[in-house]
């Protein structure tokens, strides 16, 4: 089945050293660009993290530092890049829990400002896991009848995804080819940045989701406790959780 798209769909997939948002970096991203023609453009760019690879990561990608010490950081493709995806939604596997708030780092740290919350998000992992919980060598064979190969590939993995979530509109006839249906259907959080730090109450009013504060409204804990924000940003968390406190602050100065 075709995409039935308003605006162009970006498939696409990260491979890094490693899955701590803060301290980790992107080796090789790829994407597959489908526009609401059908017309596709791919490329996939290796990346140099300008820190080392660990040997666990290169045991699952099979990139080392050594096939990277030559590429471009992301900071010099941050900007052509940003081009490339503006006005576009995104698509993955496991995107919205690794990849989305991944490249939302990335940009920060090259300080590149695209706001990615414009944007859809369809992770075609969470579609499956409603519908079947497997994995995406798993999701690729049960729905494409095809073996991934080459996967744990940055270029694999994002065309398999592609071609998984035509088939999960093919074979679910529930599944809406709507993409602002979809980003709702694979969406398990309503976080208010991508680590998941901040959620929306029902009234659409951030909420800390750790700590000691947890539960308890972002806006109430910045008044009351007046050293929060300052431990917030002195802390280990990612720039991007850093960046929505720092708009509830503001706002609240603006509010008085």
């Amino acid at each position: 089945m075709q995409l039935n798209l308003k605006n162009a769909l970006v498939f696409f997939d990260l491979e890094t050293t490693g899955i701590n948002l803060v301290k980790d970096r992107i080796v090789e991203i790829s994407y597959v660009k489908v526009y609401p023609n059908g017309k596709e453009e791919s490329k996939t760019k290796r990346i140099n993290p300008c820190i080392p690879i660990p040997q666990e990561a290169t045991a699952i990608h099979g990139i080392t530092d050594d096939d990277v010490k030559d590429c471009p950081t992301f900071r010099e493709i941050a900007k052509s890049l940003a081009v490339q995806i503006e006005g576009c939604d995104l698509a993955g596997f496991n995107s919205n829990r690794f990849d989305i708030p991944m490249l939302a780092e990335e940009f920060l740290r090259a300080e590149i400002d695209i706001d990615l919350n414009r944007r859809k998000f369809v992770d075609v992992q969470t579609i499956f896991h409603k519908k079947e919980l497997r994995t995406l060598g798993a999701a690729y064979k049960f729905y494409c009848d095809k073996e991934l190969q080459n996967a744990h590939s940055a270029e694999a993995d994002t065309k398999a995804t592609y071609e998984i979530l035509k088939a999960q509109l093919d074979r679910y006839p529930d599944l809406q080819n709507d993409i602002n249906y979809l980003a709702a259907y694979s969406s398990y959080n309503n976080n208010a940045d991508f680590a998941g730090r901040l959620i929306y109450n029902s009234k659409g009013e951030e909420v800390i989701n750790f700590g000691k504060y947890k539960g308890e409204l972002a806006t109430n804990v910045l008044k009351s406790d007046t050293g929060y924000y300052d431990w917030i940003m002195k802390g280990d968390f990612t720039l991007n959780t850093k960046q929505v406190f720092t708009k509830i602050k503001l706002r609240g100065f603006n509010a008085k």
